[in-house]
């Protein structure tokens, strides 16, 4: 029996965990997901349980090794950003991995502003709202002042997908789409990390900055095998339509997050923008690349657990929701109050929250009535990043790209647009794999690696 040469990809999101094997040509010919549950730190916040994560990668990867079916060739990680792994003098992970959401002390995000200059010039320096935790590098600055003696023994602060190369490894690296994606690490204007990085002594912590398509030779289980340093998935998606399409586009990435991508758009960030939630990310190029985020996805997921209990179905009982038209028309009108979040920076959520479930008939009702709140949301995040841009293309990857109401309504919001779902949802694996196809691959890439379904902005007639 031949085995089929394949790259092996860790797409790690904060819900889902996942392994896709890829074949030359990137058809996914094996996929796994699981869920990992949490932890909590010192302070009794939820956190990922890097120890479970680690043991799970190194026991996924001998036993799809052992595989009659496949010949493994190289490995590469897409992962979610904005947190630390901290690894000792010893090569042990010896704090947590701390939640990108838990809430940062007033008074010491006040002194990091007012000795560096302010938030407005360090939001506009690294192209970042002020966003407390999820600015990893805030991260670091909090254990300094807080737990010195930790920080002390930091020999590297590795974002996650680092951590997971490192893991197989044992090879230090940091990558440029990790440190560019709203961490207040990297400064736009001057390409390297922001001055305040060097005057706390944090860049001691990190790994040397390497290309992403830098291949690591290593040894698992007496096998030869190339890995690479990995990607924040932002920016892993990004890399398949643009090694697929050269008129101007922007990606929806919808996982958690709904990050809208425009890499066509490279005018620097105004307050304004700024204010709403707006950043760069850099690509895997290092070029910089304009993103609005909103929330959409973990409020899909706390609303749909409310639709459950009240209406009494199954938690995925909206998967067998079918657009209904006459709904859609006779949707409630969105308050246009602000209703803030915990992050001040972030897009504020949606009408569906304060909506009364008693107000609707039944659960059909009721679904089509949040994602209609969530894409008012959605219609005004996204413009943010259209304007002034030539863009005439819009992409959905991710889960919101199988969710055909959600895909209607966005072909309604904007009608002057060509609206696509992408029928190869995981970008960011995928992404992560094509950032070393030289490494491993020898065949040439062929078109057609994602295929698209058009929707119209038209509702149709009613019967």
């Amino acid at each position: 029996m031949n085995k089929i040469p394949v790259i092996l990809i860790y797409d790690v999101g904060k819900t889902n965990k996942k392994i896709f094997l890829f074949d030359e040509q990137y058809n996914i010919v094996y996929e796994e997901s699981r869920q990992l549950p949490e932890i909590k730190d010192e302070d009794g916040f939820s956190c990922e349980d890097v120890n479970a994560l680690t043991n799970w990668i190194k026991k996924s990867v001998a036993l799809l090794l052992n595989d009659e079916r496949f010949a493994i060739k190289a490995v590469n990680f897409s992962a979610y950003g904005a947190s630390f792994v901290y690894v000792d003098k010893t090569g042990e992970v010896f704090l947590p991995l701390y939640n990108y959401l838990k809430p940062y002390p007033q008074d010491l995000q006040k002194k990091f502003y007012d000795e560096y200059g302010g938030e407005n010039l360090i939001a506009q320096q690294t192209a970042s709202p002020v966003l407390g935790s999820l600015n990893s590098g805030m991260q670091l600055y909090r254990l300094k002042y807080e737990k010195p003696e930790f920080f002390n023994e930091i020999a590297f602060a590795f974002h996650l997908p680092q951590y997971l190369s490192y893991v197989l490894t044992d090879y230090p690296a940091t990558d440029i789409t990790s440190i560019g994606c709203h961490t207040h690490l990297w400064n736009f204007n001057d390409q390297c990390y922001h001055h305040w990085v060097n005057e706390e002594g944090i860049e001691e912590s990190f790994a040397p900055v390497l290309p992403c398509a830098t291949e690591v030779p290593f040894v698992f289980d007496s096998r030869n095998i190339l890995s690479g340093i990995g990607l924040h998935d932002s920016s892993a998606a990004l890399i398949p339509y643009l090694a697929t399409f050269t008129d101007p586009f922007i990606l929806i990435s919808t996982g958690t997050w709904s990050i809208s991508l425009n890499p066509f758009n490279h005018s620097p960030l105004s307050e304004e923008e700024l204010r709403q939630d707006c950043l760069c990310y850099l690509s895997y190029e290092g070029k910089p690349i304009k993103a609005s985020r909103l929330f959409a996805g973990n409020e899909h997921e706390q609303q749909v657990k409310r639709l459950a209990e009240y209406f009494k179905t199954s938690f995925d009982q909206y998967k067998n929701v079918k657009p209904d038209f006459e709904l859609l028309k006779n949707i409630k009108p969105t308050d246009t109050a602000t209703h803030p979040v915990h992050h001040r920076g972030m897009v504020k959520q949606s009408d569906f929250a304060k909506r009364d479930l008693n107000d609707f008939k039944n659960y059909e009702e009721a679904y089509h009535q949040l994602i209609a709140d969530i894409m008012d949301q959605q219609e005004k995040s996204t413009g943010l990043v259209l304007r002034g841009t030539l863009v005439k293309k819009i992409f959905v990857d991710g889960g919101f790209s199988s969710n055909p109401i959600y895909m209607q309504l966005l072909a309604a919001a904007f009608p002057e647009f060509e609206v696509y779902a992408a029928t190869v949802p995981q970008a960011s694996a995928l992404g992560a794999a094509l950032a070393i196809h030289h490494s491993w691959n020898e065949q040439e890439l062929q078109p057609g690696i994602i295929k698209l379904k058009l929707y119209s902005s038209d509702f149709p007639p009613a019967d």
